[in-house]
């Protein structure tokens, strides 16, 4: 027999199973809009932002969405918090590491962010978006710029014996100062200046100087125009454009920190400061019709102080499609590990670790059960491998490492240690590449490699690099399965590489040697390389090197370099193989120059009018 000694707890329990039971319904989708959040405001949004992505990730929200519009984030109400992050700053630039954060995911799970086109506006420097410790995670059409860039843009006018005009961009805001020309912003001032410009007419970007007008009287003749009293030698070429911003990478685009499964789609980045969009130690990155350029009605050149995509210790796969990279004072892609030097054994199965570059230390590097390699500076060979079993942080840039048996007894000064586990696959398609002063990607991963129907237009060093690296960035991953396929370089490396050559495979071992080969297995086939200069593929240190199916057309517009005659230049390769090889026009160079390596290792197949050096 049932009692129920409260008539109403029948009714409470029907209502509290159907709470529960619509709960999850309730939770599938929160929208900015019903906190009170309105686009188009230009208000400061920040804090109130925050709030609903904290509510969105403790209920477990499936879609968080933004109507479209504009929305305005500052620094008052973000979240302040220090991050260690890859290739950013020096203790002596930036030392407390703190990063300004416009909009922080932390431990979501299965969540879409959907911006409907929504423009997310930021003031002074932040740090727009951070992703940490999430999963299966997706930001969707959205639109991310800065109202007042670090990047200064002027155009030159008016050049003549003795003065310079520059026509200032709207959105730069300066001030004269005993008659000096001083760069400032919301709530910063440039105090170092890196200079890049921009040929409007060739479509160049070539590092420059901003000394000189550093050191002339400025003018200002009307709102957006300064004159400058410049030396009587100085004749910048009018129309050119002239971009300057300040060196500290005290902030990033974004950040995506120990992450897995993280899809950009249809997003645009339009403006960052500092580094770009960092991915690291992160598990499965895909970036689907992501633009990195201005927009349009902005009419500026410039959307990142550095690089657009930077991938540090990832693993899983990176997958690039479709996107769109326009405007970088650094490398659009790079993708890389970190080697770190042994600088003392602690124990037979335990190292001390130390993060070597200035501007790479104080991430975790290295987990409990990952694989890493022992490898030798001097050469690059990676020659034991081992297995982690316990990481002891010691300070800012060193580690304790226990391993799970004996470290090489054979261990030479300055040898490193590579984490293997966290090495991606890496596929790249679909892209194009334009406007940058340095390289249109960089790839350093042991796993496998495909570079394919892509668009390099005129980057100012390769368009592709293969490095590996411990003595200098300590940027590891000698690789071993590249294929680079379908794509078109056309006037690339006009001011600098490897050689000039419009692909390099570089790695850093100071002596190239046939029996000791770096890097393995690289693949160059049916691509099409538009070049108005002699070289076209440099390598050295690498077995199984294929340059296959391509054609080679000779370009006009740009002038020739006069300190690189060769087409081809190997050095301590082995199992080289050219065929099929197309030329058309009067194509320079047609010659192969072989250094520490015989003749033998180099098959010509199917190719006429190949000469050696």
């Amino acid at each position: 027999m049932f009692f129920c000694l409260n008539p109403l707890r029948p009714f409470f329990t029907f209502l509290s199973f159907v709470l529960i039971a619509f709960q999850p319904v309730f939770a599938q989708s929160v929208s900015v809009a019903d906190f009170g959040i309105k686009p188009d405001t230009y208000g400061n949004v920040t804090a109130r932002v925050q709030s609903v992505i904290d509510r969105a990730v403790r209920s477990g929200a499936k879609t968080l969405v933004f109507p479209k519009g504009r929305y305005d984030f500052w620094p008052d109400g973000a979240t302040k918090t220090p991050y260690f992050i890859s290739n950013t700053s020096t203790e002596q630039e930036d030392s407390a590491k703190v990063r300004t954060i416009g909009m922080l995911f932390k431990n979501a799970r299965n969540l879409t962010i959907e911006g409907n086109g929504a423009l997310f506006m930021f003031h002074g420097k932040m740090t727009t978006i951070v992703l940490d410790h999430c999963e299966n995670v997706k930001l969707h059409d959205i639109h991310v710029d800065f109202e007042r860039p670090t990047m200064s843009e002027m155009r030159y006018t008016n050049v003549s014996n003795g003065s310079v005009e520059l026509d200032i961009h709207r959105d730069t805001r300066y001030a004269i100062n005993n008659q000096q020309l001083v760069w400032f912003g919301e709530g910063w001032k440039t105090s170092h200046f890196h200079a890049v410009e921009y040929d409007t007419t060739l479509k160049t970007m070539r590092y420059s100087d901003w000394k000189t007008f550093n050191a002339s009287k400025a003018t200002e003749l009307r709102p957006g125009v300064v004159r400058f009293e410049t030396p009587q030698n100085f004749k910048p070429k009018s129309g050119n454009i002239l971009t300057v911003r300040d060196i500290i990478r005290d902030q990033v685009g974004m950040l995506i920190l120990e992450s897995r499964n993280v899809t950009l789609e249809d997003v645009g980045m339009h403006y960052m400061h500092g580094l770009g969009i960092v991915s690291q130690y992160t598990w499965n990155v895909t970036m689907r019709r992501v633009t990195c350029a201005p927009r349009p009605e902005t009419g500026r050149i410039i959307a990142s102080s550095a690089d657009f995509m930077h991938f540090s210790g990832c693993r899983g796969k990176v997958s690039i499609e479709d996107s769109k990279f326009s405007g970088a004072h650094d490398d659009p892609i790079n993708v890389h590990g970190t080697n770190l030097r042994i600088t003392q054994k602690l124990d037979a199965n335990r190292l001390k670790l130390r993060f070597m570059h200035g501007q790479s230390y104080g991430f975790n590097a290295f987990f409990p059960g990952d694989t890493v390699a022992f490898v030798h500076a001097a050469t690059m060979q990676r020659f034991v491998p081992g297995v982690v079993k316990a990481v002891e942080r010691l300070s800012d840039r060193e580690v304790a490492v226990t391993f799970e048996e004996a470290v090489p007894e054979k261990l030479e000064e300055h040898d490193c240690v590579e984490n293997m586990t966290w090495t991606p696959e890496v596929d790249i398609r679909g892209c194009h590449f334009t406007r940058t002063n340095t390289r249109g990607m960089l790839l350093t991963t042991p796993r496998k490699v495909v570079v394919e129907h892509n668009v390099f237009f005129r980057t100012g060093m390769s368009a592709v690099l293969i490095e590996a690296d411990a003595e200098g960035w300590y940027e590891s991953g000698p690789v071993r399965d590249v294929t680079i396929r379908n794509n078109e370089f056309i006037d690339c490396a006009y001011q600098g590489g490897p050689g000039n050559a419009i692909i390099a495979i570089h790695p850093s071992n100071k002596v190239a040697d046939v029996k000791t080969p770096v890097h393995f297995n690289i693949r160059i086939e049916n691509n099409i390389f538009k070049a108005f200069d002699y070289p076209i593929l440099y390598a050295k240190s690498t077995q199984g090197l294929t340059f296959s199916d391509n054609t080679v057309i000779r370009t006009k517009e740009l002038s020739p370099q006069t300190s690189h005659k060769n087409m081809f230049y190997f050095n301590g390769c082995s199992n080289v193989a050219i065929s099929n090889l197309k030329m058309q026009g009067d194509v320079l160079g047609k010659n192969i120059k072989l250094e520490n390596m015989p003749k033998s290792n180099v098959k010509l197949t199917g190719t006429s009018g190949l000469t050696f050096e």
